[in-house]
C-alpha cells in the first residue's frame, strides 16, 4: 500500500468523478460567485462484528490528503498552477502521510440500485462479508464538502459475525482499489476515534459516537 513511487503532478482537465463549476449569483443586493465541484453522492457503513467485539474499518492511501502534506512541506509545489507543468517531487514525502483510516463505504453511480443495495456491494468488496438489505440500518445523511462538493453520504448501521465473511476483502484491484481492512476493538474505540496519530474521517468520529450512545447501551453484560 505504501510503496508509492514517480509522482507527477499535472494540471486536471477531465475526469469521471470532478466537475468544476463556477456559480454566479447575487445574494442581498451584493453580486457574488462561487467555485465548487460536482461529485457523486456516496453511502458508508459502520460495520460491527459480534463475534469479536470489534468495528470493521478499512484503509487505504488517498491522493488529496497526501498532496495536503506535500503542499505543507513543500508550498511550491502548487505555485504558478496556471502553468501546464509543475515543480516536479524530487524529495517526496513517505506514503504513510497519506494513509487515512476509514468507514466502508462507495459512490452512488449506479442507478439501478438502491442505497441499500449499494452498501451491501461495498461492505462485500471492501470488508468480505455478506449483508443483506434486511442487516442494514439506516443512520442519517449528511452533506459533506459543503464549501466545495455539497454531496450527501448516507451512512448505514451494519452488524456482522464472522460466519457472514466470505473472503478478505481488499476493494477491486481491477479498478485500482488497494484496501486494507482493520478491526479496532470496542474498548479502544474512542480512544482511536479522538487519536490524532491516526489520521481518520469525521465519519469515523461521528459513527463511534453514534454507537456508543445508541448500541453500547444495549449489549449484554460481560
Amino acid at each position: 500500500m505504501e510503496a508509492i513511487e514517480e509522482l507527477a503532478v499535472q494540471p486536471c482537465t477531465s475526469s469521471l468523478y470532478l466537475r468544476p463549476f463556477r456559480l454566479s449569483y447575487r445574494q442581498n443586493g451584493m453580486k457574488k460567485f462561487w467555485d465548487f465541484m460536482r461529485t457523486h453522492d456516496s453511502v458508508s457503513i459502520l460495520i460491527f462484528n459480534t463475534s469479536r467485539q470489534c468495528f470493521v474499518v478499512v484503509k487505504q492511501f488517498r491522493p488529496a490528503v497526501y498532496m495536503c502534506e506535500i503542499e505543507r512541506h513543500h508550498p511550491q509545489v502548487f505555485e504558478n498552477q496556471d502553468k501546464e507543468s509543475f515543480p516536479s517531487l524530487e524529495n517526496p514525502l513517505p506514503a504513510v502521510v497519506g494513509v487515512t483510516y476509514e468507514l466502508c463505504a462507495g459512490i452512488v453511480d449506479k442507478p439501478g440500485l438502491s442505497l441499500e443495495e449499494i452498501a451491501c456491494e461495498e461492505v462485500l468488496e471492501e470488508c468480505g462479508y455478506r449483508v443483506s438489505i434486511a442487516d442494514l440500518r439506516r443512520i442519517t445523511s449528511y452533506r459533506s464538502g459543503v464549501g466545495v462538493t455539497g454531496s450527501r453520504q448516507t451512512l448505514f448501521y451494519a452488524e456482522v459475525n464472522d460466519q457472514m465473511r466470505t473472503s478478505g476483502g481488499g476493494g477491486q484491484p481491477e479498478e485500482g482499489e488497494l484496501i486494507e481492512v482493520v478491526e479496532i476493538p470496542l474498548g479502544e474505540s474512542m480512544k482511536f476515534a479522538y487519536d490524532e496519530t491516526f489520521p481518520k474521517t469525521m465519519g469515523v468520529i461521528f459513527s463511534f459516537m453514534w454507537f456508543h450512545n445508541n448500541i453500547a447501551p444495549k449489549l449484554p453484560k460481560k
